[in-house]
């Protein structure tokens, strides 16, 4: 087992449990459009995908009707009036503080805006729990790679270990050198996760063996 110096946190269905809200408001998008919603959350993780635009092709938009940037602008603005709605996966504050108390940088690499990630943390009260937050600069979700390789050039020493959801993951986390832990409760589906060739799967953040992964010094 690698001795990993760094914990590298993904945020939307890794640490907060927005899957089904983002399904609702992904519903609502559709039906106002005149597309099918989603029946169910494993529907939902078959199709979800990044770089969401091509997701949005998936689900069968028509841009030249309805530009990226307006139906992105409309997903959001209803994510946000019940973004409240969505917490914390119940184990998720606990392993932050242990690996906190372990003395492991805990960095956030997400896609959300960064001004959105940051109102989210302080809502849910963690902020305080990472030494980097690392977001996006506008509201796409085009992906993660520019931050994570811009934290690898500024961190040519860490062995990072990254926690995520979905394939995209797994591609930003070579992008950074690390190895993934990819979690079945967040956002895509098994058969995605287990095409990118992670470390390991889990279902939960209780069954990731973080103890053995970051043992104590």
């Amino acid at each position: 087992m690698k001795p990993y110096t760094h914990l590298i946190w993904d945020f939307n269905g890794t640490l907060l449990n927005d899957v089904a809200h983002d399904i609702a408001v992904t519903n609502r998008l559709l039906v106002k459009h005149g597309l099918p919603p989603f029946e169910n959350a494993d529907a939902y993780r078959a199709v979800f995908g990044f770089p969401v635009i091509d997701y949005y092709r998936r689900l069968g938009f028509d841009f030249s009707e309805h530009p990226f940037s307006e139906l992105a602008d409309e997903w959001m603005d209803d994510y946000n009036r019940g973004g409240n709605d969505a917490a914390l996966y119940p184990d998720a504050p606990e392993i932050l503080d242990r690996m906190n108390r372990r003395g492991v940088p805990q960095v956030l690499l997400s896609a959300t805006e960064r001004g959105m990630l940051l109102r989210q943390l302080d809502s849910l009260g963690i902020r305080e729990r990472f030494c980097e937050i690392l977001g996006a600069d506008n509201i796409h979700a085009h992906g993660k790679l520019g931050p994570a390789r811009a934290w690898r050039e500024r961190n040519p020493n860490a062995v990072p270990l990254m926690v995520g959801d979905t394939d995209h993951d797994a591609e930003t986390a070579r992008a950074m050198g690390a190895d993934i832990v990819l979690l079945t409760c967040g956002h895509q589906s098994l058969r995605a996760l287990a095409a990118a060739n992670p470390l390991m799967i889990c279902g939960s953040l209780s069954e990731i063996p973080f103890d053995r992964l970051f043992p104590e010094r």
